[in-house]
């Protein structure tokens, strides 16, 4: 017996040697190959994320859109100007995206709308709403019926007819009037529910026939509006600054995105700033200013046109509506944009960054700089850049003209750019 102990701890004191070689080699060889593996340039740089999880058809797209660094508009002010991409949604690659898909499913889960039976949605929209839910009407078993002012840029409406849509382009008209694009939506909404038989809960009435329901989508005054900005836009915006936050700039045409937002934000950081951005013909200005809905260019004779008196087009409105009533107390400032500031921040965002966006978009960057300038150095500013200039070449960019090789415009031009300069 003492022989074989005697061989038993030999064995194991040759084995134990063995494996301590062997893992020896093994970590000489993983920091060989740490050694060997590029670092990055700078402690800054960080791994991408990977790819995002398969999603569930076209309005699997919508929504956790980037959040980045406007780098001029930063380095001229010493504030961090942030723009929320919402140009690159995946389905209307708009904003409205998130509204869009909001209103359809609530509709359908109050019974409202029912996929492939039919049913029609309909809206007044002076594009993007409507070019966001001809998309996800045809996503989700729907038709579409768009009514715009004809004044709106005509590659919109060229685009809702590739979509399937159904355009009607009517002259702008007060909201007042019945054949106002909102209030002519509203009618054949009803009207085709009219003729079309529906079944009650219990199955007792006649199936529906095929023509289906109207469904009127109502995009100013559907609480869907703002709940979409609060359950989405708003959690995004505070997730991507980490909770920090100094201001948050947008315009408002139905009002739905600053309410969303603001609702979020407000409670959670007390001391934010919401600004609202206004352009020129707009009443909202001097209705979160001053409490009186009045814009100067809507005086009796000087109006040139029925509706707002911009070429901005997606923002400005001179009644209040419910989606802006559910944030309009929240609202803590305005700034006024005119038509000249607007282009020249769109042609500034080109010349400087290469960000080509539309009309409402430069008005909600020139708010954000003037909003920096307030604030003074040091700040973290967001606003929304809501979708691309290819929507708006035929009218807003049109008139901004080609950027060409300009290199050396200044900011304090922008600032300063007047209506004379237009004509």
């Amino acid at each position: 017996m003492p022989d074989h102990s005697t061989a038993y701890i030999g064995t194991a004191f040759i084995v134990g040697v063995g494996l301590a070689l062997i893992c020896k080699e093994a970590l000489s060889t993983q920091r060989r190959r740490e050694n060997s593996t590029p670092k990055p340039e700078s402690d800054t740089l960080v791994a991408r994320p990977g790819p995002p999880a398969i999603v569930e058809g076209i309005e699997g797209c919508i929504g956790n859109t980037p959040l980045f660094r406007i780098k001029s508009l930063s380095d001229e002010t010493g504030c961090e100007i942030l723009g929320k991409a919402e140009f690159l949604n995946g389905a209307g690659q708009s904003s409205k995206d998130r509204v869009a898909l909001s209103m359809i499913e609530i509709a359908q889960e109050q019974g409202i709308l029912t996929p492939y039976s039919g049913d029609t949605i309909y809206e007044g929209t002076s594009g993007s709403t409507g070019i966001s839910l001809a998309t996800l009407a045809r996503a989700k078993g729907y038709l579409a019926h768009i009514c715009m002012p004809s004044d709106q840029a005509i590659e919109k409406s060229d685009l809702l007819l590739k979509l399937g849509a159904i355009v009607d382009r009517v002259p702008p008209a007060p909201i007042v009037e019945k054949d106002n694009f909102v209030n002519r939506a509203r009618a054949l909404a009803q009207a085709h529910t009219a003729s079309s038989t529906r079944p009650s809960s219990d199955g007792s009435d006649e199936p529906r026939n095929s023509k289906g329901r109207g469904f009127f989508a109502d995009q100013f005054e559907n609480e869907a509006n703002w709940r979409a900005h609060y359950g989405g836009s708003g959690p995004e915006i505070y997730a991507q600054c980490e909770g920090k936050l100094d201001a948050f700039v947008a315009g408002a045409g139905t009002g739905g995105t600053i309410s969303g937002v603001a609702r979020y934000l407000k409670p959670l950081l007390p001391n934010i700033t919401v600004v609202l951005a206004d352009p020129q013909g707009s009443g909202l200005y001097n209705r979160v200013r001053y409490g009186v809905m009045f814009d100067v260019k809507e005086r009796e004779g000087t109006r040139r046109r029925p509706q707002v008196d911009t070429i901005v087009e997606g923002i400005g409105i001179n009644r209040v509506t419910a989606n802006f009533e559910a944030g309009k107390e929240l609202v803590d400032d305005a700034v006024r944009v005119t038509d000249a500031q607007a282009l020249a921040m769109a042609r500034w965002l080109v010349e400087k960054d290469g960000v080509f966006i539309g009309s409402s978009s430069a008005v909600n960057c020139f708010a954000a700089v003037k909003t920096a300038q307030k604030l003074g150095p040091g700040h973290r500013i967001v606003t929304v850049l809501s979708d691309s200039g290819s929507r708006h070449l035929s009218r807003f960019w049109a008139k901004a003209g080609d950027v060409g090789g300009a290199v050396d415009t200044k900011l304090e031009d922008v600032l300063n750019a007047r209506d004379e300069d237009l004509k």
